[in-house]
């Protein structure tokens, strides 16, 4: 039986379905000896190959999610040709696999951050329709007027999108800054600060905290990850029916 390339790659735990198709139009990706074409079907027994290095097409993987405590200062990719620190080198070794993120986080961003050794639930967890709150904790330079918090709560219109915290509750205030709980739930690159720049404030320090129902534990220090029980994973997976 034959599927399509990016679903065989994806559910054998190797990327998600859009980074399989960027690596196939950076031609990184062979069936054989020739170049993979986005969209062909491909089975289970093709030798496949990856920045020229076999891969191994395993279905039967267990599921399995981390949950890591970014720090600040580390990049969420693979490129080697980026000098900074890469947040995939905190995670435990793959093997016959490669870790997922389940989305991003910028590079001065800390916080949770899953990962997944499944595409389609790496998929699924990541894409606008599941709907599921990232909740962050975060603080703003100088004070915020209460018709701004309005504004950030109705919608703005930022980069031909309307975006909006689905909640925001004001924290601890201080004669300098002022903290915020918030929740968004497209996770578009780099919302949270673009809709707090789109009306003149600055964000000085931004931590996630929750992904779904999957808190940041306090005891998990930067740097560190959990792995999730089999508990914690089937309630997250719920929220994806």
């Amino acid at each position: 039986m034959k599927e399509r390339i990016q679903k065989v790659l994806s559910d054998s735990g190797i990327a998600s379905r859009r980074q399989i198709e960027k690596f196939i139009q950076e031609k990184r990706i062979f069936v054989g000896d020739r170049l993979a074409k986005l969209g062909e079907k491909i089975s289970r027994e093709d030798q496949i190959f990856l920045d020229g290095k076999k891969i191994t097409l395993n279905v039967n993987n267990k599921l399995r999610i981390l949950a890591l405590n970014k720090p600040e200062g580390f990049e969420c990719t693979r490129s080697e040709k980026s000098p900074k620190k890469k947040i995939f080198d905190l995670l435990p070794p793959e093997k016959n696999f490669r870790w997922i993120s389940v989305g991003r986080l910028d590079l001065n961003t800390s916080g949770l951050l899953l990962f997944t050794n499944n595409g389609q639930v790496a998929n699924q967890l990541m894409h606008p329709s599941s709907m599921l709150d990232r909740e962050y904790i975060a603080r703003i330079r100088g004070q915020v007027e209460p018709a701004d918090i309005d504004k950030l709560k109705k919608g703005i219109q930022i980069d031909g999108n309307r975006m909006k915290f689905n909640d925001l509750v004001e924290g601890r205030i201080t004669k300098s800054h002022s903290w915020f709980a918030l929740v968004i739930q497209e996770g578009k690159n780099r919302e949270v600060r673009k809709l707090w720049n789109a009306l003149g404030y600055e964000v000085s320090r931004l931590k996630r905290v929750r992904y779904a129902n999957i808190f940041l534990p306090s005891t998990l220090k930067q740097g560190s990850y959990k792995e999730l029980s089999q508990k914690e994973i089937d309630n997250l997976i719920k929220n994806l029916s």
